[in-house]
């Protein structure tokens, strides 16, 4: 979109959203871990045709794309509303977007910072950790480290054979190429924010 604001905002170009829509699939597959062929039975769309999609050559029909925004747990509504505004200059990711939200249990909510769209080295997560929740992962890429601040709440980290402890306004730095984790500590839940940067 142009820089200057205009009175009536031109309609995105049905190929621009079709290759958005293609890059958000595939990075929210990745997010959760899934194989094509787990999103193909997620989603009732067969494999080669969402293997299309993610490479921006299929056009596919509302009735695919509702099928694959259901296997996510969105409406049709909020994956083309992303896809067609993840072109735009300025991305604006709102507090009631949901679609945000890819993990949410009894040990932490995780919410994507970072515009779902885009391919990226750096990634920024908001967690909630209820009490005694944990988030555990396993080693990243080689290189990768996370930037850990608290916002409400205690946490330990693990990195490896590593401890430390933080609390509210403590920052962390530490490697994620190895098993990592971080504990909430506290009676209360713990408000974190995570930056993931990939080497």
């Amino acid at each position: 979109m142009p820089a200057r604001r205009k009175p009536a905002t031109p309609e995105p170009r049905p190929e621009a959203i079709n290759e958005n829509l293609g890059k958000r699939v595939k990075k929210l597959r990745n997010d959760r871990g899934w194989s094509l062929e787990e999103l193909a039975t997620a989603s009732g769309v067969s494999r080669s045709m969402l293997s299309e999609i993610e490479r921006e050559k299929a056009n596919p029909t509302l009735t695919v794309t509702f099928r694959i925004a259901r296997a996510f747990g969105f409406t049709l509504q909020e994956l083309i509303e992303s896809a067609e505004t993840s072109a735009s200059k300025i991305q604006v990711i709102r507090a009631s977007d949901r679609a945000q939200v890819y993990r949410s249990d009894k040990q932490c909510e995780i919410r994507t910072l970072s515009p779902l769209n885009l391919e990226k080295d750096v990634e920024f997560y908001q967690l909630t950790l209820k009490p005694g929740g944990e988030l555990r992962s396993q080693p990243h890429f080689e290189g990768t480290r996370e930037f850990l601040t608290v916002q409400e709440g205690g946490v330990r980290i693990e990195s490896g054979t590593d401890t430390d402890a933080l609390t509210k306004g403590d920052s962390g730095t530490y490697r994620a190429d190895v098993p990592h984790a971080i504990v909430n500590t506290g009676d209360s839940p713990a408000v974190l924010f995570l930056v993931v940067i990939y080497r």
